[in-house]
């Protein structure tokens, strides 16, 4: 029997992007002048995930800010950080 190979674990979103929005602030990008692009399954899960603190997502004025980043759900292949 051939042991089995387990995919690599992939980061959450909301450890990926906290780590990106930081050092994109880290390097003077404001939150105002940023936008995450997600795919429908990171959107997904960046809602449901239990770690977050309430602080840290809203839903505010129709839409969806991660940190103060605002959101942009589908339409990608991968999730990004767009820093204007």
């Amino acid at each position: 029997m051939k042991p089995t190979v387990k995919p690599a674990a992939r980061k959450s979103p909301a450890v990926r992007f906290r780590a990106e929005i930081e050092q994109a602030v880290a390097d003077g990008f404001a939150c105002e002048d940023m936008r995450l692009r997600l795919t429908l399954g990171d959107a997904s899960l960046l809602k449901r995930d239990p770690s977050l603190a309430v602080s840290e997502i809203s839903f505010a004025d129709g839409s969806m800010r991660f940190l103060g980043v605002r959101i942009e759900e589908g339409g990608v292949e991968r999730s990004e950080l767009i820093r204007s």
